[in-house]
């Protein structure tokens, strides 16, 4: 069955649907939900349900479109505050780490393809590029696990690991666009090569920044009588951001991670309802974006290049990234424990980033770029299985884990933007000590300056008065003013 007007939102309804069910029924055996949404792109896909997708140019188009909203989203998530103490370690993982994995990675298969017994032979340039498609971790794996699984990690590992991710793509990018306009040309100086990688990085670090002023001003000047066109005018930035960083040779994933990160970590309208369209949003993205994937790749012809994908693979998570992840954090020896370096290197997830950086080989007629492609999705596979399903585990087993707090409270009730810095909401159960006073609100005896709201029992919400019968389990919603705001 082939894609067309009259059948792609049938189709399309199909396979979200499934996705969602499958990503649910895995989360409760720790199965990451994105190694399923690829998962179910491959069962539909022409190797399996007969559904013939096989334009590469279109799923980058899709990939470049997600990227770009799941990064901004990534970044408004990122607040300075924590990444402040990590910054110096996570800019030289993002940096210097992803260069180290691709040049140790992209040797590693040199060595490989030139062995008798191998089925692939790759000259030098053509494995570095190989090694830069997948030399990032995924921004996406690693935001839907980490946030997904609610891990609280300590040494502030969890901070590290998301500005890692967020900010390391635009590297791995570079990477590859330099090294296949290498293979084209025949050849590139090193100041050419230099200058490709300082215009980049400028261009979109400057770009980014400034438009992410411009976003918030627009946000907070515009006074638009429909709340729900400020997600909307913040997605046109978005894109808006990435085309026109693009335009002036600029890194566009890059600008958009740093417009999230400007966005996020000022005050603008409506922001609570601009998060939850974002979230929501983000992971259609990521849905979408494994699901086109899946249904691109041949099952048959990756499995040509399994054993040799396999041995890459296990040297890329037991020798590339932590060599790169241990070089670059040498520094901070007497800061980072062997345990915290040892779980950064373990959670070095490959995703649908590199798949989508394997199809610019593709599109641009490089020899030998299916096999690229063929082993970097059957890597991705690789390390979603191994690494995504024991992030956990490795953080219990290495002792970083803490429980996590709790945030929120069990009303889903929020304050308003303006509110929450002054203000607090949080809930208490009636307990049986609580009662020995009397059972009615004025009996009990409550923390300082806090008023109750509401009352829950069971499913039924009461307003509270001086004179209301409290009973054991009641859950009540208390209003406070916070310390911090009464000095």
């Amino acid at each position: 069955m082939i894609f067309n007007a009259g059948n792609i939102l049938l189709i399309g309804s199909i396979l979200l649907f499934v996705s969602i069910i499958v990503g649910k029924t895995g989360y409760r055996f720790g199965v990451p939900a994105l190694l399923l949404f690829l998962v179910v792109g491959m069962i539909f896909g022409s190797d399996g349900l007969g559904l013939q997708f096989h334009n590469v140019k279109e799923a980058q188009f899709i990939g470049m479109v997600a990227l770009s909203i799941i990064l901004f989203t990534g970044g408004m998530d990122t607040k300075f505050s924590e990444i402040k103490p990590v910054l110096v370690q996570g800019v030289l993982l993002s940096t210097v780490g992803v260069l180290l994995t691709a040049v140790f990675t992209g040797l590693f298969i040199w060595w490989v393809a030139g062995m008798s017994w191998t089925n692939i032979h790759l000259p030098i340039l053509t494995s570095l590029l190989l090694a830069s498609t997948m030399s990032s971790t995924d921004s996406a794996s690693v935001f839907a696990i980490l946030r997904s699984q609610k891990m609280n990690l300590k040494h502030n590992l969890r901070p590290m690991l998301e500005l890692e991710s967020g900010s390391n793509d635009p590297m791995a990018y570079m990477l590859t666009i330099v090294l296949i306009q290498v293979i084209q040309s025949g050849g590139m100086g090193v100041m050419g090569i230099l200058g490709s990688f300082v215009v980049q990085f400028v261009v979109g670090s400057a770009a980014g920044y400034l438009l992410g002023k411009l976003a918030i001003l627009m946000l907070n000047r515009l006074n638009i009588d429909n709340q729900a066109l400020y997600p909307i005018l913040l997605l046109a930035f978005v894109f808006f951001t990435f085309s026109v960083t693009d335009l002036l040779k600029g890194n566009g994933y890059l600008a958009v991670y740093i417009a999230g990160m400007m966005v996020g970590n000022h005050k603008f309208m409506n922001r609570r309802n601009v998060y939850t369209f974002m979230d929501g949003l983000t992971w259609l993205m990521q849905i979408i974006m494994f699901l086109c994937l899946g249904l691109l790749v041949n099952p048959r012809e990756m499995l040509e290049v399994a054993g040799v994908a396999t041995l890459i693979g296990i040297f890329m998570i037991l020798v590339g990234r932590p060599l790169s992840v241990w070089i670059c954090l040498l520094p901070f020896v007497k800061k980072m424990n062997s345990n915290s370096r040892h779980f950064i290197s373990w959670v070095g997830l490959r995703g649908a980033v590199p798949i989508i950086f394997a199809t610019y080989p593709v599109v641009a007629g490089v020899p030998g770029a299916g096999v690229i492609f063929n082993i970097v999705f059957f890597i991705t596979i690789v390390s979603l299985v191994i690494q995504g399903t024991t992030v956990s585990l490795t953080a219990l087993k290495l002792h970083l884990s803490m429980p996590m707090e709790k945030t929120g409270n069990d009303f889903g009730v929020e304050l308003p933007e303006e509110m929450d810095t002054e203000t607090d909401l949080k809930d208490m159960t009636v307990t049986t000590e609580l009662l020995l006073q009397g059972d009615t609100l004025k009996d009990i005896t409550l923390p300082g300056g806090a008023l109750v709201m509401i009352v829950k029992r069971g499913s039924e919400f009461l307003i509270p008065n001086g004179s209301l019968k409290l009973h054991l389990g009641d859950k009540l919603l208390l209003i406070s003013e916070k310390k911090e705001a009464k000095k």
